[in-house]
């Protein structure tokens, strides 16, 4: 049975690169994107408001919030649910990614910290994969933007067959880079993302940013990931 993963209670110090031993750093690091990388919660807000208002709706924050972490087709339900906005589902979701993509431009918005990690990542060659709820458009647009093989593979909400909270996606993220989830550190900032990550079993790090985080076994929470490095992050956690 594989063993999930388990938190230590003390934070070990940060090893010196150059006494770095394997069992120090995870298999694989896989990381959510929107929220947690890059901060396009904005964007996906503004565009689900313009939508709603041109429908002669209103869209509340409390709407808006409802919506962060979830598959593009709940997302799409949710809007048809609350608001005049009667398009169907694929129209619904066409109309979002593509502004909320022509809105992310060339300047990424960067989480703090998470840009470094995921530098670091690539230069003590530790894989790493993007999972996301957002389909390839936006995806494409953020990898596309990053120097070439940021991600050794890139799991999207319109590649699985069901998206957070089901473990799907991180399970197949794993399976893609030949990793035992039980070995991978996660990084979330949804509810959905944290109970799909937790559900997968992976060591998972949680970065709360909209919207609460819910208690979950196995998890660090942290208000960011600034002056994080990989080695502490992973000490955190019993293996």
């Amino acid at each position: 049975m594989r063993r999930g993963c388990e938190t230590e209670l003390v934070t070990s110090p940060t090893t010196p690169l150059n006494r770095m031993r394997p069992s120090d750093l995870p298999q694989a690091v896989l990381f959510d994107m929107d929220g947690t990388l890059i901060d396009t919660e904005p964007l996906w807000m503004a565009a689900e408001t313009r939508l709603v208002e041109d429908h002669g709706g209103v869209w509340t924050h409390e709407d808006a919030l409802a919506m962060v972490g979830n598959p593009l087709e709940r997302s799409a339900e949710i809007i048809r649910e609350r608001t005049p906005v009667d398009l169907p589902a694929e129209q619904i979701i066409d109309r979002l990614l593509r502004e909320v993509t022509a809105g992310l431009g060339d300047r990424l918005p960067w989480r703090p910290g998470a840009r470094e990690l995921l530098e670091e990542c690539r230069a003590l060659g530790v894989p790493t994969a993007l999972v996301t709820m957002s389909w390839t458009m936006l995806a494409d647009a953020f990898t596309s933007a990053l120097p070439a093989g940021a991600f050794a593979t890139v799991v999207t909400g319109d590649a699985v067959r069901a998206g957070k909270p089901d473990p799907e996606p991180y399970l197949t993220a794993a399976e893609q880079l030949g990793v035992d989830p039980a070995g991978c550190l996660a990084v979330e900032d949804s509810p959905s993302g944290v109970g799909s990550a937790s559900a997968a079993g992976t060591c998972l790090v949680a970065i709360p940013h909209m919207v609460d985080l819910p208690p979950t076994p196995n998890t660090v929470t942290l208000p960011t990931l600034a002056g994080e490095d990989l080695a502490s992050l992973w000490s955190r956690f019993a293996r």
